[in-house]
């Protein structure tokens, strides 16, 4: 049997560990693990377990904060009564507990390309203090959180999409109702647009700046519903329904044309279901393992990250997801 070598005209690399790149094709030793692996395109997404939080948490709202190897988590209905504040970060592998928001609450928003960077805004106040709502904001810079411009109106599960400086909160639950309203943030304060179509709650959302995001599912009040819109800089406009009415969803997406929805639930039922959008529909595609909502999520329909939640006790579990066609880790064996 010919060698490796004599086939590829190259010895297999050895490696201490994965690449953080491979290339469909590439196989290596890792040393550590004492395996040969390879990277292989996937056919269909799919999840793998990643490294498990320090906290438990659900509520952590629509931190839509980093990368699948760089993500910040911070506000949560955590089990530490008194302390929703408390802030972790991912680094592709395990996650670090440092410092606390300086105003603890859950159900935020939040943006930010890394967890070097961050924004979190609105949320609820806990243990429940009047008022319960908040229109706090405060940005991270890698060690410290530091109080900035405020929201316009305070509100708590809230959707949220776009950078530190292009920000863009919408929808969420006021006093006594909820709303559709939607305000962009440029690195300084924040300033009222144009309303969702559908005032929600408990919804999810994805987008890269203040000129495109969708604002994906959530909760009327009476039950959740399945309605996405899409923003467009300047005004939302309805569009085509995820497959599985849910609210509380994890989401990840780079524009309002590419993005996930995962999970999330229609009490008392929580679903696994995930469905990616390309712009036109939403179609189903692999299952999380698990059954969660109100957990956070970050990322692109490529990589991305899902943390935390209910199922329906509290979680501390993270999975990952890597897209179709992408290149897929697998360790070969001798059967």
């Amino acid at each position: 049997m010919a060698s490796y070598k004599e086939i590829f005209g190259t010895n297999i690399e050895v490696l201490a560990s994965d690449p953080a790149n491979p290339v469909q094709g590439q196989v290596w030793y890792n040393s550590t693990d004492n395996v040969v692996k390879g990277a292989a395109a996937t056919t269909a997404g799919a999840w793998a377990t990643g490294g498990t939080m320090n906290t438990a948490r659900n509520f952590s709202g629509d931190m839509s904060v980093g990368t699948q190897t760089s993500t910040l988590a911070t506000g949560s209905l955590a089990p530490v009564a008194g302390n929703p504040g408390l802030t972790e970060l991912y680094n592709g592998s395990a996650w670090t507990e440092v410092a606390d928001l300086n105003s603890a609450r859950y159900g935020l928003g939040g943006v930010g390309a890394n967890n070097t960077e961050g924004l979190a805004f609105g949320g609820e106040a806990f243990p429940n203090p009047s008022p319960f709502f908040r229109n706090f904001s405060e940005s991270w810079n890698g060690s410290v959180w530091t109080e900035v411009g405020d929201l316009n109106t305070a509100r708590f599960s809230l959707g949220s999409a776009g950078t530190i400086t292009s920000a863009l909160a919408f929808g969420g639950e006021i006093p006594g109702s909820i709303t559709g309203d939607t305000e962009s943030y440029n690195g300084t304060s924040w300033s009222e647009l144009n309303n969702l179509n559908t005032a929600r709650r408990l919804l999810s959302g994805t987008g890269v700046d203040s000129t495109s995001a969708l604002a994906i599912g959530g909760n009327n009040l009476t039950a959740a519903i399945g309605n996405v819109e899409s923003w467009n800089g300047t005004s939302w406009t309805e569009t085509t329904d995820l497959n599985t009415t849910r609210q509380g969803s994890g989401s990840a997406g780079a524009s309002s044309t590419s993005a996930l929805a995962v999970a999330g639930g229609q009490p008392p039922t929580l679903y696994t279901n995930t469905e990616e959008w390309d712009g036109v529909s939403w179609t189903e595609t692999t299952d999380i393992p698990t059954g969660t909502a109100y957990q956070g999520g970050t990322g692109t329909t490529a990589s991305a990250i899902v943390f935390g939640g209910g199922t329906p006790t509290l979680t501390n579990a993270t999975y990952e997801w890597t897209g179709a066609g992408s290149p897929l880790i697998q360790t070969f064996t001798d059967s």
